[in-house]
């Protein structure tokens, strides 16, 4: 029998098969356009590794509304892509031809029916040739073992690096923007930001009810944030240049950083939690098995009573991971346990996965606390809605 757990938890990493539903919205006229750019892409994800199959399905009520869906291994294989800098580039003709999308992903609980398995497509194209049976069998045999429990909130995170030197100013504005309106819609809030800088990094986290793209779109027209973003655009290392969509499309889009993992007790938060960011610069390629690694440990301490974590968000993206705490009391009581690394062996697996892991594997309390303030990020302002009635 599946159960619900009793967490608050969302996850990359449950070993489940992944379903991608991508609502697109056409141009009048773009049709044909669009055809040929799917195309082309299409032959492009099927060598992706991970990648099952896909479909390709018009609106029978508005022609131009289409659905694509596809089906990978599991959620890492279609992050580790679709963060990529190949797929940045691949999707990019897709812009002149379509007026809005939605991407929605969903890791597979239960199948039912007789109809066919993974790694069969629809007249829209040929079976991919990552859809071997044996990649077919496995993905088949790849469910979400139980459903977990939400909170109606979704977390995300951007992230951009200023010109070295600039970081003081940079912080001064971050730190005294005015808050825009919280209320996008009826049914979307932003619930909480945070902004946190680790060297020239910065790193700002959003938390929404409701719909996550309405409520970045509600933000990024709000004077005050236009303002803002006006202010550090001399600072930034990426130029940008917001009034063209094309250009500020491609900068948010390469500064996502996706929550990979979440985790909390659930309940009323208690009074004295404080939000505290690490920074983990990954080697090359380590990045999905050190959010990995992390996502393990606060599971653990989210189900000890004894713990003083009361929830942990992993954002990762390529090789950038950062680890948001939710912690009773002083960050360094347990330095272990805040560092991700509590347990035999841990500090040691972090180590060979940090690629600023230079002053060999810290052991003793004493090193670990070191480590733990290295990789400390700096909170510039953590802002929160005003609680509703």
């Amino acid at each position: 029998m599946t159960t619900l757990s009793e967490r608050i938890s969302q996850s990359a990493f449950d070993g489940s098969r992944l379903r991608v539903v991508l609502l697109l919205d056409l141009y009048d006229g773009a049709q044909n356009q669009f055809l040929e750019v799917y195309e082309h892409l299409r032959k492009q994800v099927s060598s992706v590794p991970g990648h099952i199959s896909d479909e390709l399905c018009q609106s029978i009520e508005n022609p131009s509304q289409w659905l694509i869906t596809s089906e990978w291994e599991s959620a890492p294989r279609f992050l580790a892509w679709v963060n990529s800098e190949e797929h940045v580039a691949s999707v990019q003709p897709l812009h002149g031809c379509v007026r809005d999308t939605r991407s929605l992903r969903f890791s597979v609980l239960h199948v039912t029916g007789k109809g066919p398995g993974p790694g069969t497509l629809s007249p829209a194209g040929p079976p991919s040739a990552a859809s071997s049976p044996g990649a077919a069998d496995r993905a088949r045999d790849s469910l979400q073992v139980a459903p977990r429990r939400g909170d109606g909130v979704v977390r995300h995170a951007l992230t951009f690096t200023v010109k070295p030197g600039s970081e003081p100013v940079v912080a001064e504005l971050l730190a005294g923007y005015t808050s825009p309106q919280a209320q996008v819609d009826e049914s979307t809030r932003l619930r909480r930001t945070s902004l946190f800088m680790h060297g020239n990094r910065v790193v700002r986290a959003v938390e929404v009810e409701g719909d996550l793209l309405a409520a970045l779109r509600h933000v990024s027209q709000q004077p005050e944030v236009r303002a803002l973003e006006e202010a550090i655009n001399p600072y930034l290392e990426q130029d940008r240049d917001l009034s063209d969509p094309g250009s500020a499309r491609m900068f948010f889009t390469r500064a996502a950083l996706p929550a990979v993992h979440h985790v909390a007790a659930g309940g009323r938060e208690s009074a004295d939690v404080r939000r505290h960011a690490l920074f983990y610069p990954a080697k090359d390629g380590c990045g999905m098995a050190l959010a990995r690694l992390l996502a393990g440990q606060d599971e653990a301490a989210v189900d000890d009573p004894t713990s003083p974590i009361e929830g942990s968000t992993v954002f990762q993206r390529d090789d950038i991971v950062v680890r948001l705490l939710d912690l009773r009391g002083p960050l360094d009581a347990r330095p272990a346990l805040a560092l991700g690394v509590e347990g035999d062996h841990k500090a040691a697996v972090l180590a060979r996965l940090l690629d600023s892991a230079k002053d060999g594997v810290p052991t003793t309390d004493q090193e670990i606390s070191r480590f733990l303030a290295r990789s400390e990020m700096r909170l510039i302002t953590d802002r929160r809605a005003p609680v509703q009635a």
